[in-house]
């Protein structure tokens, strides 16, 4: 390794990935948040909150995030601090930054942030992107024969924690005119699933973590809403979407987890018309002995166990992303806000965004979301461009893997605004050079 390490730090506001440039993938990926559990009296470190030891139960989690900007960088500082000595183990004197920022991040957040990497952790030189670039940076070498590579234009689409994005990309520079946003993401879902199991079975507003679980293991796009809600009304075990989640009980686990995994992917193998394959007719017998000995079990919620189960909300909770109305919320769903995106560009750029739509970002991972996402675009794009969706292979780490590979690009260092240059031309005069 060069006496120069590059640390590549994509800070999100649900995760941060961190590593040393060069890398395929992140040394560490840690939640950006501090939480202190019932049970203790201080803050556990982001590793700590992932350690399977620990009970998160109704645990006071501090973000140094709110609505997708940095609000608290004492905080923000103590978590950089761990995750540099405890976790990367480098030395930041003696190392560069490629940070990424929020699109259109405030002045004086910039200012604040230049503070912290020069003056309190006095690393050698910095250099700040956004997430948009990085990913298109990172698909268009990994593609290099496709459209994204050859016209070097693409339409990223960046489902994250706090918002939305779709932000077209040119020549490795996101086109900020173009870049058209919902105030929707990750967190939003995670509150309104918290809402709907509170309301329905048991109250778990403060349990973040758990519904964050429920929300990953759980939760799917529909392709057909009208369909699925009919499905949803079934009784017993025509329900194939109702499954059981068992919270943790603090004695003999400490986390919760899906009580039977199998009965809860029944819904992949649905026909167009909400059937599942017929089985043999000794396995509907079986089906249906059971079904008859437990007849009430429904009505009946036994409070000694600790676990609820879902239907509807399992694909409700994403639809947020496709149809925000719904929920009494302003804005326009996903499709729209592509096809703005695009229309602020120019017309001759049209048919590649179209054509080069990369989806970013831990929300697109819900099963479903590209195909329901095309289908919803369809009708709104003119019928003589192709719409083409592609999810990156790892849409966590996406932006993470495009920074790894411009931080160890020989361009890099001429790139970077030096501590000698901040300290002499000042915040506003270094952030220039980012073109921002």
């Amino acid at each position: 390794m060069s006496s120069n390490v590059v640390v590549v730090l994509d800070n999100g506001g649900g995760l941060i990935k961190a590593g040393i440039a060069g890398e395929r993938d992140p040394a560490t990926v840690v939640p950006n948040c501090t939480a202190r559990p019932l049970s203790s009296k201080k803050h556990l470190l982001p590793d700590q909150l992932l350690s399977p030891t620990s009970d998160l139960t109704s645990a006071i989690i501090r973000r140094p995030f709110d609505r997708g900007y940095l609000i608290n960088h004492d905080l923000q500082s103590t978590i950089w601090s761990h995750i540099f000595s405890s976790l990367l183990h480098i030395t930041p004197s003696s190392s560069s930054l490629l940070l990424t920022e929020p699109l259109f991040n405030l002045p004086s957040i910039q200012r604040t942030t230049d503070e912290i990497v020069f003056e309190e952790f006095n690393f050698k030189s910095l250099f700040v992107s956004d997430s948009p670039s990085l990913v298109h940076l990172y698909e268009a070498s990994r593609r290099p024969y496709d459209v994204v590579s050859k016209a070097q234009c693409s339409l990223v689409v960046d489902v994250g924690f706090s918002f939305t994005h779709a932000a077209p990309v040119f020549q490795n520079f996101t086109v900020n005119y173009g870049v058209k946003r919902m105030d929707l993401g990750g967190k939003a879902l995670t509150n309104y699933l918290k809402e709907l199991v509170s309301y329905r079975s048991v109250n778990v507003m403060d349990e973040t973590f758990l519904i964050d679980d429920v929300k990953e293991k759980l939760c799917f796009v529909s392709t057909d809403v009208a369909r699925d809600l009919q499905i949803a009304r079934r009784r017993g075990s025509d329900n194939h979407f109702r499954c059981t989640y068992v919270l943790p009980d603090g004695i003999n686990h400490t986390k919760g987890f899906v009580k039977d995994p199998i009965e809860a992917q029944r819904y992949l193998k649905l026909s167009e018309n909400g059937d599942l394959p017929s089985q043999s007719d000794e396995t509907d017998e079986a089906d249906q002995t059971e079904a008859k000995s437990k007849p009430s079990e429904r009505n009946k919620v036994d409070l000694t166990k600790n676990e609820f189960s879902l239907s509807n909300e399992r694909f409700l909770v994403p639809e947020m992303i496709f149809r925000p109305a719904d929920l009494g919320m302003n804005q326009a769903g996903l499709a729209e806000c592509i096809v703005r995106a695009v229309n602020s560009c120019h017309p001759h750029l049209h048919p590649v965004l179209y054509e080069s739509i990369i989806l970013t970002g831990g929300s697109t991972l819900f099963p479903g979301f590209a195909k329901r996402l095309e289908n919803e675009l369809r009708p709104l794009v003119p019928d003589v461009y192709q719409v083409k969706i592609t999810t990156q292979e790892d849409p966590i780490l996406g932006v993470w893997r495009g920074g790894s590979l411009l931080a160890s690009s020989p361009d890099f260092d001429a790139m970077c605004v030096t501590k000698s240059e901040y300290e002499e031309l000042g915040s506003a005069r270094c952030r220039r050079r980012f073109f921002r």
